[in-house]
């Protein structure tokens, strides 16, 4: 079986490590300095220490499960690639709120996965093995069929912690409010995740994000009350750097406009005033546009 990871940065890298120590054929599609560095071999520091040869190439190919791994704003060219070739079962476990439809729109037998593993990319060719969590698949339908036992099946196979779920779409969108208030915050301040909670005005912001994100999410008809859960998640990565502020760090584009972006525009449709979120989105856009104009 050939298990492609389609964008290997942080993430990509580390599921195609974990799935290529278990014995299965994994291609790794890189680009520019990542897929140089790749040909040479993959670092990987953190909870594991290790260096492995892996396969990498800069175009997609066969394969049985393809791991959708890039950023949110690539996604519409990948799919089109990936329909050029047979690419199996399409998982996308990217951040945000739409991959899945775009992926859809060209490519049939796609999964939605939400994980909450950490990885951070140190260098070219280098990631950290930063936290075990856990990796929910499902169909944006809600059924669950073949393709996702299978995935699953693969992957608890490679040690990873991952189930099968009915309500994948429930889960992408509380994984997108979490990820509203804790990506642009520590993206604008250049600060670890921990650091939300261990200033008074940062929580008492932190909070105030959420409950926008909580009253879109209760008139979809998703009740939930988070602070719990936005606790516990700050906590456990506390020493990490969100991948928003990795991306600010390397002067590159942010995924803002598929988390609190997505928010504000749902918010729209269902009539809810998000002002944090929105303050959020143009702060992180005006940030992007000065780090581009500072590199010009």
């Amino acid at each position: 079986m050939r298990i492609q990871i389609m964008g290997a940065g942080a993430l990509g890298c580390l599921y195609g490590y974990l799935i290529h120590k278990a014995g299965y054929e994994v291609v790794f599609v890189a680009r520019g300095k990542q897929f140089e560095a790749l040909k040479r071999g993959l670092k990987v520091t953190g909870l594991v220490e290790d260096f492995v040869r892996v396969n990498a190439v800069d175009k997609p190919c066969d394969a049985d499960i393809t791991f959708v791994t890039v950023k949110s704003y690539d996604t519409e060219e990948v799919a089109k690639s990936l329909r050029c070739v047979d690419c199996g079962i399409v998982v996308s476990l990217q951040n945000g709120i739409g991959n899945e439809e775009i992926l859809s729109k060209y490519l049939g037998r796609v999964l939605g996965g939400v994980t909450t593993y950490a990885s951070n990319l140190i260098d070219y060719g280098w990631i950290e093995f930063a936290g075990v969590g856990e990796t929910f698949i499902g169909s944006m339908d809600g059924k669950i069929g073949e393709d996702v036992l299978k995935v699953v099946e693969v992957l608890r196979e490679c040690g990873i912690n991952a189930e099968a779920v009915e309500d994948i779409v429930k889960r992408k969108w509380i994984k997108t409010v979490i990820n509203s208030v804790i990506n642009p915050i520590t993206a604008i301040l250049r600060v670890r995740n921990g650091t939300i909670m261990e200033i008074e005005e940062l929580w008492e912001l932190a909070l105030a994000v959420l409950r926008e994100g909580e009253e879109v999410l209760r008139a979809m008809g998703i009740d939930v009350e988070l602070e719990g859960v936005l606790r516990d998640v700050v906590t456990k990565t506390a020493k990490n750097k969100s991948s928003m502020l990795q991306d600010v760090e390397r002067g590159k584009r942010t995924e803002i406009e598929f988390i609190n972006g997505a928010i504000v525009r749902k918010a729209e449709e269902l009539g809810i005033d998000t002002p944090y979120n929105r303050s959020l989105l143009l702060l992180v856009k005006s940030l992007e546009k000065f780090l581009t104009y500072r590199q010009s």
